[in-house]
Order: C-alpha cells, then sequence, then structure tokens
C-alpha cells in the first residue's frame, strides 16, 4: 500500500509526510522540484515529479497509489492564480485518482468555507469539497481554521525585531492549531473506518484574537509590540483596484481573505466528537500558549548566547599598544 501525499514541501504537507513515514506507511511525494524537496529523501519519502497544472504528470505518480492526503495550495509567491491551483488543479488530481482506483482521498478544506461565497479561496474550497463528495472517491475532508507556525513571522519576529506589527479592521478569534497535530488526524483519518465520507472540523484548543496572542507575544518576550492597524476600508480599496488589472488578479483574490479575517466572527469549532471519532487524546494537542512559549524560550536563549559571546569576543580582543619611537630616533 502506497501513499501519495501532494503539497508536501509546504508547511502542513512537510508534518504529514514526517507523521506517516514515522508511522511505517510507504510514503510517495508529487514535487515540481526535486531540489526543494530533498529533505523528504532523506527521511525515506519517495519524490515523483509532477504538477497539478499538468494532469498527464499525475497518471503516473498515482501508479499503485491506494490512498491519498492533499495538502498542496497556491502559494503567495507563485505566479499561478487560486483558481488555477486550488480549483483546476485539484479538480484534476481528484479524476485522476478516480480513474486510478484510489481507496482513500484526505482533502484540507478551511472551516466555514460556505459562509464566505463573496471570497475567492473559501467559495473555491466549498465546491472542492462538493465535487469531492460526488467524485466516487472515498474520501475525509477536515476542515481548519490556521496553523500557529504561521504566528511567528506574523507576531513573533515583528515584535522581537521592533518592527509593526500590522492588525486589520474588528479580528476575528481565530482557534490556531500546530501542523503536527492536524497531520495526526490526517494519518488516522487513514485508518478509522468511521471517518470515510465525512467532514470534521479540526481546530486548536480555544480561539485568539490578534490582540490576545500580541499580548502573549509581549509577556513572552518581554516587548513591547508596534500595533498598526490597517483599515479594512482601505483593503477593500486596494482589492478593487487590483481586479482592474491582470497581474493583479491573484494578489486581489488573496486580498479578499481579509475580509474573513477582519469579520469579527469566530473560526473555531468543537472538537469533543471528532477526538472520540479519530480515537486521539485532546490532552496532547498543543496549546497556544505552550507552543509560543517553546519558542521565545529557544529564541531568547539564542540571543543570549550571542551577545555573550559578543562581550566574550571583546574581552579577549588584544589591546592596541601605543606607537613607540625607534632607538635610533630617540637619540636623535
Amino acid at each position: 500500500m502506497t501513499l501519495l501525499i501532494v503539497g508536501a514541501t509546504g508547511t502542513l504537507g512537510r508534518q504529514v509526510a514526517r507523521r506517516a513515514i514515522d508511522d511505517g506507511y510507504k510514503v510517495r511525494c508529487l514535487v515540481r522540484s526535486s531540489k526543494k524537496a530533498a529533505f523528504l529523501k532523506e527521511w525515506g519519502a519517495e519524490l515523483v515529479p509532477g504538477n497539478l497544472r499538468y494532469p498527464n504528470t499525475l497518471t503516473q505518480a498515482l501508479e499503485g497509489v491506494t490512498q491519498v492526503i492533499d495538502a498542496s495550495t497556491s502559494r503567495p509567491t507563485d505566479s499561478l492564480s487560486i483558481k488555477q491551483v486550488d480549483w483546476e488543479g485539484k479538480v484534476a488530481l481528484i479524476q485522476a485518482a478516480k480513474a486510478a482506483g484510489v481507496e482513500r482521498f484526505i482533502f484540507f478544506s478551511i472551516l466555514d468555507a460556505d459562509k464566505y461565497p463573496e471570497v475567492p479561496l473559501m467559495e473555491i474550497k466549498r465546491c472542492t469539497e462538493l465535487f469531492l463528495a460526488e467524485s466516487g472517491l472515498n474520501y475525509t475532508i477536515l476542515r481548519l481554521a490556521g496553523f500557529m507556525q504561521g504566528l511567528i513571522g506574523q507576531y513573533g519576529i515583528p515584535i522581537l525585531e521592533g518592527q509593526p506589527v500590522w492588525v486589520t479592521g474588528n479580528s476575528s478569534p481565530i482557534a490556531y492549531m500546530d501542523t503536527q497535530d492536524i497531520a495526526k488526524f490526517a494519518i488516522r483519518a487513514l485508518s478509522v473506518p468511521e471517518t470515510e465520507n465525512q467532514a470534521f472540523p479540526v481546530v486548536g484548543t480555544r480561539a485568539w484574537s490578534a490582540e490576545e496572542i500580541i499580548n502573549l507575544c509581549e509577556r513572552l518576550s518581554g516587548k513591547d509590540a508596534r500595533v498598526t492597524r490597517m483599515p479594512i476600508n482601505l483593503l477593500r480599496a486596494v482589492q478593487g483596484i487590483m481586479r482592474f488589472f491582470q497581474w493583479g488578479w491573484n494578489v486581489a483574490d488573496r486580498l479578499a481573505f481579509t475580509e474573513v479575517l477582519a469579520s469579527g466572527k469566530q473560526l473555531n469549532a468543537l472538537m469533543d466528537e471528532v477526538y472520540t471519532v479519530f480515537g486521539l487524546d485532546p490532552q496532547q494537542t498543543t496549546t497556544l500558549e505552550s507552543y509560543l512559549q517553546e519558542y521565545f524560550s529557544r529564541i531568547m536563549k539564542k540571543l543570549k548566547e550571542v551577545d555573550y559571546q559578543k562581550n566574550k569576543n571583546k574581552k579577549q580582543k588584544p589591546k592596541k599598544t601605543p606607537f613607540k619611537q625607534s632607538s635610533k630616533a630617540n637619540s636623535q
């Protein structure tokens, strides 16, 4: 039995791959660049070249595959649009998986995607869920809220470096989850019959607003945050302008997601029944407090070590001796 992971070089995908390999699965990863995915091969995964944008590359990648976990998504740095990757690419993958006789297909969606039809990514996720459910594949949909890993760049690093922390509108409390914990649910779904042809929320222990996260980071780092609020109307205006230019469509689609983050509505769900179905222990789920505490403890220790080394080098630096005249000059 072979498990194909799509998007294995991403923030979530790499944790899914790591977990699957550790649990003894024969893992194959669809990658666009073998060089960037070299770490997956070192872990023990098989790399196969392919691209969701080219369906003909999927046939070979799916040969002998019995299970698929799709953790792929378009990235801000990609030249491709959200529609091209998250809709057209996913449709091609689902169709190829069906044709290859894949027995299980795990798909990551977004919580409450059906409540934001005006937000391109949310609407695409909703449509993909429907397409997958009607494909005839044996599927499991995991609806996520947000990754804890993303908070480091958004809050942790700017606060440590004294850079502005951007907050948009009335920030929506979000139940962020560690991608390692999400990976547990994804791999567990493969072996639990009760998860077949079902959709489940997979979110963190509680929802956090931007202000609460900033306060927590300030306390853990001992530094004050430079909070800058971006008016939601300004972002809407920029989004509207971007819509006039084809090169700006991808940016506009991403800016539209700020409507979700600034709506003030919680992205959260009850998880008690989900833990029961998956047979996982909620006490082993990482809390946001412990995640950020571990990060700041590690970083603050590193900074202290760097400062200590600098001071040590200064003390060891040889003192410059004063200029001495030659004996000849002294005799004159």
